[in-house]
């Protein structure tokens, strides 16, 4: 019996042991099941042949998908486990290139919640289309090259929480839809472009409150009802009145309650009521956006106020649009807002700050940053209460001379990091000022002082030191550098602008950024700068150095970035082999450095800056620079650069260059006509912002360091800080420049200022400079220049400053208005010219031609206005003669109906 009973159970196991494997079998030979839907495949498909792709770089995440696969599992791919449709695509720096379609594939994935694009090049508008894509929550568009309007079908995103726009070079102002993502969270749409006033459908009234169609600068309507008891009727008399609001500002809403207020005051004194009673029966404002935690805004071009009741956003955490052109009072509701940590105002134009009362509970703000606006009066004491504050920037407040109690930072335990530079006061740190907590970073710039500041003994954790534009005298103290953990911490030290003399400081080997420039240190530059290890940025410029360019600079190979020793007494050639691969500054100009410029530097592929002038460097035309693609100011101005600027082995195209200037030099030769193709920054009127910015100067040094002296209107100016964002100019003067002037000269739209003068250019002025419509400056006095002055010139309107004198030039001077308006000594020494400015009249046939050209064009134009009204008359009679005689009833049936 228990032989039996075996006997089944190995009968029944060996069963379900081939029942198992045949399912296996059939499991295995049977096609794998694809979770990702069919249609959602092709859509990704489609939106991935919308793209160039190299192919090379390891980040193209699209390169790892296949066709044959299932999409759910492609790189950058979530979908939705039970339906199969994408929810989620991240193609965060995948190295798309390319516009985004109106009609992309992208938006056929329709169940999308989460999409990343950023870090790609998708140069083009965000298409309407966006707003197809109604289940988004986050979307992340960041660096993307992206331009134009943003569209207002992004307010179809109801669902939309993280909205992140950063770095792209959109235009115009923020949609008013944006007013409907009442679920928006954060709002990133730094460092763009957008203008306008800051819109209060994001920081004030929503779309139910405003109603466009009754007015074209977004009126909204209040309706209110007042009720007034008067003594005199003994009867209520019920008034309903209407209140438009037409805001361009912030501000305009509020000031259109308080002209509300002063209606009902007019009606109170009408009716003279007992009892005045005022309640919203209609339209009550919807305040959206409530959810958000975090705007960010900074680096636009916004402008306009912000509404006082900013304490509205309850969950508001970081708050930044500095760096932009708002104006008037800092709303102190901003801090009531109990859960505001970030709060970034700087850089704008406010002039007061509002005084805060008792603030209801503490306050967790950690970082305030107010520096750079128009504030002025005394520090607020409200800033004691601030007790988290970590990071606090006030630089550039006008205290107006007056005193500054340093008391109120004691009580900031938590803070790390202080700006006070340029507070223009008469106080100055006293020697024994104690800050409670350590401090990290510290800036003092233009604060008054005379005496390098003994309250820093105590700080053990200083790693960042602004102590520039003082009038600090004698040695950097020994005592700084023994600092504890100063050796190793400390990432900058600017000691700039004041009175330090000999001996230089040794300085620690930790040093990122250096700036010792505008002192009196002398001597031999020191080679210990050399064991500064992490060194990045060296500034030296405006001191007594003399001797040759350390060759040690070599071990810099890859890390400095900026090499700044203009103005000094150093000597020599520079050596090839102290270039730095990676600089993106060299500013050697004002020494005494000879031989030749060092081909080395065509090994620095992001060299931006080249200032070399008043050395004497004696070299030919450094055509390998046009190997350098983000060159964009080149200096070679007063040294002994000899020979032609022109390479018929090919062209020195430089699309970023901005600033050109090679005058006072042996240059000589004729430039071809097409010279200038190729030279798109100064065609193009689009300006892209520096991003390097903070590497050249070091983060939060307010002072640009560099400088290029620049012959404008006559006069030599010295081009410093944002200068250099604004001109573009050309500098070939001081040479021997042969042959016509190139009339692709005429390209250069954006130009500002251009100088041809003291060469031997011959032939003609082209009249193609009349296309350089932003042109302020033009110099092409002292050549050899005939013919006639185009007067097409005189319509340049910018056009502050000509001079034409020494040339061969005749006729009449044009009679435009920039042209007359210049001084005689403008037209000096053309035999030939005539006419006012000039005392030497033209003669009867040289005033007729000018006047034979004019009736000419009053010719043409009559024949043109006769061509077009004969026939205009012939076909009046015509119609006239047709619609009188045959169809008399029929023509007065028509003036019946419209009767």
């Amino acid at each position: 019996m228990h032989s039996c009973g075996s006997r089944k159970i190995i009968v029944w196991s060996l069963c379900l042991i081939f029942s198992l494997s045949h399912s296996i079998l059939v499991w295995a030979s049977s096609p794998p099941k694809h979770l990702c839907r069919q249609d959602q495949r092709d859509a990704l498909w489609e939106f991935k042949s919308e793209f160039h792709l190299s192919g090379m770089a390891a980040n193209e995440k699209t390169q790892t998908w296949r066709n044959n696969s299932d999409c759910c599992s492609w790189d950058g791919i979530t979908c939705d486990p039970k339906t199969g449709n994408v929810l989620d695509l991240n193609l965060w720096s995948s190295s798309l290139n390319g516009p985004l379609r109106s009609s992309s594939g992208l938006f056929k994935l329709q169940y999308l919640q989460s999409l990343n694009l950023s870090s790609n090049n998708l140069a083009g508008i965000l298409p309407d289309s966006i707003g197809n894509l109604k289940y988004l929550k986050d979307l992340r568009l960041s660096e993307c090259n992206l331009f134009g309007q943003l569209p207002n079908s992004l307010g179809n995103l109801s669902d939309l929480t993280h909205l992140e726009l950063d770095g792209n070079g959109f235009t115009g102002e923020l949609p008013l839809s944006i007013g409907n993502l009442k679920q928006l969270t954060k709002l990133l749409i730094a460092s763009s472009k957008l203008s306008g006033n800051f819109h209060h459908t994001l920081l004030n009234l929503g779309p139910d409150w405003f109603n466009r169609s009754g007015c074209g600068c977004g009126c909204g309507s209040l309706r209110m009802r007042v009720v007034a008891v008067s003594s005199g009727f003994k009867r209520f008399v019920r008034l309903v009145m209407r209140l438009e609001i037409c805001s361009e500002r912030f501000g305009a809403i509020w000031s259109g309650l308080e002209r509300f207020e002063r209606l009902l005051q007019n009606a109170s004194n009408r009716y003279q009521p007992q009892k005045l009673r005022l309640r919203v029966v209609a339209g009550k404002p919807v305040i959206p956006l409530t959810e958000l935690t975090a705007i960010n805004l900074v680096s636009n071009q916004l402008e306009g106020t912000l509404p006082s009741n900013m304490s509205t956003f309850s969950k508001l955490e970081y708050f930044n649009v500095g760096s932009n052109s708002f104006s008037g009072s800092v709303p102190s509701s901003l801090f009531m807002i109990s859960s505001l940590t970030y709060l970034n105002l700087e850089r704008n134009h406010f002039n007061s700050l509002l005084e805060i009362g008792n603030i209801s509970s503490p306050s967790k703000l950690q970082i305030l940053s107010l520096g750079g606006n128009k504030l002025s009066g005394p520090i607020p004491g409200f800033i004691s209460k601030l007790v988290e504050l970590s990071s606090l920037d006030l630089s550039f407040w006008d205290t107006l001379r007056g005193d500054v109690d340093f008391s109120i930072f004691l009580h900031l335990k938590s803070l790390t990091s202080l700006d006070i530079s340029t507070l223009n006061t008469r106080s100055i740190f006293s020697s024994t000022l104690h800050m409670v907590s350590p401090i990290g970073s510290l800036a003092l710039a233009s604060c008054n002082i005379s005496e390098f500041p003994k309250f820093l003994r105590t700080q053990t954790s200083l790693f960042y030191l602004d102590i520039s534009q003082n009038q600090i005298k004698g040695q950097v103290p020994e005592w700084l550098w023994s600092l504890p953990g100063l050796e190793y911490e400390i990432y900058l030290l600017d000691i700039s602008w004041n009175a330090f003399k000999n001996p230089f400081p040794l300085l620690p080997k930790s040093i990122t950024f250096l700036s010792a420039s505008d002192n009196q240190f002398s001597g031999e530059i020191l080679k210990t700068i050399c064991q500064l290890d992490s060194l990045e940025t060296l500034v030296l410029s405006n001191n007594n150095f003399s001797g040759f360019i350390p060759r040690c600079f070599e071990k810099f190979n890859t890390t400095l970035t900026v090499l700044h020793l203009q103005n000094n007494s150093l000597s020599g050639e520079f050596p090839e082999e102290s270039v730095s691969v990676g600089l993106i500054s060299l500013d050697v100009g004002h020494n005494q450095l000879s031989g030749e410029l060092p081909k080395s530097l065509m090994n620095c592929t992001g060299l931006e800056f080249l200032n070399v002038e008043e050395n004497k460097f004696n070299d030919t035309f450094p055509f390998w620079l046009r190997v350098l693609p983000g060159l964009q100011f080149l200096v070679l101005r007063s040294n002994e650069f000899h020979g032609p600027i022109y390479s018929p082995e090919g062209s020195i195209n430089f699309p970023k260059l901005r600033i050109f200037d090679i005058s006072k030099n042996l240059f000589s030769g004729a430039l071809p006509s097409d010279y200038f193709f190729g030279w798109s920054e100064m065609s193009s009127g689009v300006y892209t912002p520096d991003n390097k910015q903070k590497r050249f100067i070091g983060i939060g040094f307010s002072n640009y360091v560099k400088s290029v002296v620049l012959a404008n209107k006559g006069l030599e100016m010295k081009l410093l800080g944002t200068s250099f964002n604004i001109y573009k100019s050309i500098d070939v003067s001081g040479n021997r420049f042969q042959g016509e002037i190139p009339k692709s000269i005429g390209l250069l739209k954006e130009m500002i200022v251009l100088n041809m003068s003291n060469n031997a250019f011959i032939g003609s002025i082209p009249p193609s400079l009349s296309n350089l419509t932003n042109l302020q400056s033009l110099d092409l006095s002292r050549n050899r220049l005939s013919g006639k002055i185009p007067p097409e010139l005189g319509k340049l309107t910018f056009l502050a400053w000509m001079n034409f004198s020494y040339n061969n030039l005749e006729g009449p001077i044009p009679q435009g208005t920039q042209i007359q308006t210049q001084d005689s000594s403008s037209f000096l020494q053309n035999p030939g010219l005539c006419g006012a400015p000039l005392q030497k009249t033209c003669s009867g046939g040289e005033e007729a031609t000018i006047n034979k050209d004019e009736e000419e064009d009053q010719v043409l134009s009559w024949i043109a206005a006769a061509i077009a009204y004969v026939p205009g008359v012939f076909c009046g009679f015509v119609v006239g003669h047709i619609l009188a005689s045959y169809r008399h009833d029929w023509f007065k049936r028509i003036f019946h109906c419209f009767s």
